[in-house]
């Protein structure tokens, strides 16, 4: 296999025959889950979105890996990283990226959002009894929908190409409100602000108006739901606590309390 040319908490990358990448998985990465992230893969390409095709699951050194398109390009992240100056340009793509796929539902078997939402509150340790079923009351108020959300919808997910802004990792996808999946990339991209993620005051400020020229170009889009997506904020706060990150705990407390 050679050197990985990119390494991940549940895989690392090499490259592959015929324009395509390895994604091996750890050995502790079981295989029910890389056939899940398979089947989403291959669910959301057929929608027409501009995601890598997704190829068979094989075994390497006894470990197993899923195939995928090769995207020959860099992360929006690192593009922005090299050239903040064109910060506006990156945030309205962005935008037109989720807004485009926020268009999108598909028939295959991916999870409901509602219920992994509720799913992630109810394993929360952090937060008190009260607060956990103020917000479970909460998701409950929030229509479902049926669109195709990423879950971790930011710059460091999309891959700038000669041709095209690809959208990668989709493994926790699912089918339900756009408003929910904006108010995650809001959790995501504000909560690395409020840390020690993003050392530099700089950086910070800089990414705070990304962020928010990214939200004002998508809900000119697809306007009319501001008033929801706030809705949304406290309770994917409470959502992501169930994801083991210490430095983000206190800061994702906060947005739960309001």
């Amino acid at each position: 296999l050679g050197a990985p040319i990119a390494y991940g908490r549940t895989a690392e990358i090499y490259p592959w025959q015929d324009n395509q990448i390895l994604k091996l998985f750890h050995d502790w990465f079981v295989l029910p889950n890389i056939e899940y992230e398979q089947r989403i893969a291959q669910a959301v390409h057929a929608s027409g979105l501009p995601v890598p095709y997704v190829g068979e699951i094989v075994e390497v050194n006894g470990r197993n890996g899923l195939i995928y398109q090769r995207v020959a390009g860099v992360s929006m992240l690192e593009k922005f990283s090299s050239q903040p100056w064109r910060l506006f340009n990156f945030a309205r793509r962005l935008a037109a990226l989720h807004a485009a796929m926020h268009s999108k539902s598909v028939t295959a078997a991916i999870p409901n959002q509602h219920q992994r939402t509720a799913q992630k509150i109810k394993q929360v340790q952090l937060l008190p009894d009260s607060l956990r079923y103020k917000m479970l009351a909460a998701l409950k108020k929030l229509p479902p929908g049926n669109q195709i959300c990423h879950g971790d919808f930011h710059p460091d997910n999309i891959m700038v190409t000669d041709d095209a802004d690809v959208i990668i990792d989709w493994i926790d996808a699912t089918l339900g409100n756009p408003l929910a999946d904006v108010a995650r990339t809001t959790i995501i991209t504000l909560g690395a602000v409020a840390t020690e993620q993003i050392p530099h005051p700089i950086v910070k400020l800089l990414i705070r108006l990304f962020h928010k020229l990214y939200l004002r170009h998508y809900f000119a889009l697809r306007p009319g739901g501001e008033q929801e997506y706030a809705q949304w904020l406290p309770v994917i706060a409470a959502a992501r606590l169930s994801e083991n990150i210490p430095e983000l705990e206190k800061w994702l407390i906060e947005q739960v309390e309001g």
